[in-house]
């Protein structure tokens, strides 16, 4: 049975502001963690505050593991010429949970729309050279619940599979919070379950 891929590559903080010139043009590249949709907006909106003379600014972002979604705008260039080269390359350095914004200040020069798409990827590229990209594991949660006198055994899986305590309450109904990898998820609640004391719901994933 194939295991299914339960890391991903993703950044925890924005990136340093990247510049790229194309025949005077300026191409200012920026990459965003991301944790939702409704985080892309307002970061746009100061982008286009600080930059307030760019023609336009650009992005592609993409959200999820398992499953993805994404979205590419190309702000008023012509139809795949800025966002989907951008989206190309959050393709290529296989991340996910993040929003790269490349804001374009005319130069005066046409790029034509090889030119255009040409830039766009190359702004996207150098800023996510310029990104620290880490590999982040899929985990779920679970809890626990038992009879105090059970508190032992509880703790003894919790070691020997070096699970990760998020929270716990301790008095005569215990219950107690961990993550574990995703992959090792259905070998843990069976280990859990086989002690028929011991209660376990998965509470996150």
């Amino acid at each position: 049975m194939q295991i299914k891929k339960d890391t991903y590559r993703t950044i925890l903080k924005p990136s340093n502001e990247v510049l790229s010139k194309e025949k005077k043009s300026k191409f200012y590249g920026y990459v965003f963690p991301i944790q939702k949709e409704e985080d892309v907006k307002p970061i746009i909106e100061k982008l286009r505050k600080k930059h307030h003379t760019a023609n336009h600014v650009c992005y592609a972002w993409q959200l999820g593991v398992e499953k993805i979604n994404y979205r590419a705008n190309d702000d008023g260039e012509p139809n795949n010429s800025a966002g989907m080269p951008i989206y190309g390359q959050i393709k290529s350095f296989d991340v996910t949970n993040v929003l790269i914004a490349v804001v374009r200040i005319f130069g005066g020069t046409k790029l034509g729309v090889g030119g255009l798409i040409s830039a766009y990827r190359n702004s996207a590229e150098l800023a996510l050279n310029e990104a620290k990209i880490v590999e982040q594991i899929l985990t779920n949660t679970f809890e626990v619940t038992f009879d105090y006198k059970e508190m032992d055994k509880v703790m003894r899986i919790i070691k020997q599979n070096q699970l990760q305590i998020e929270s716990q309450k301790m008095e005569m109904n215990c219950s107690l919070h961990f993550s574990v990898r995703k992959k090792d998820s259905n070998k843990i609640e069976t280990i859990f379950k086989a002690n028929h004391e011991i209660k376990i719901k998965k509470i996150s994933c």
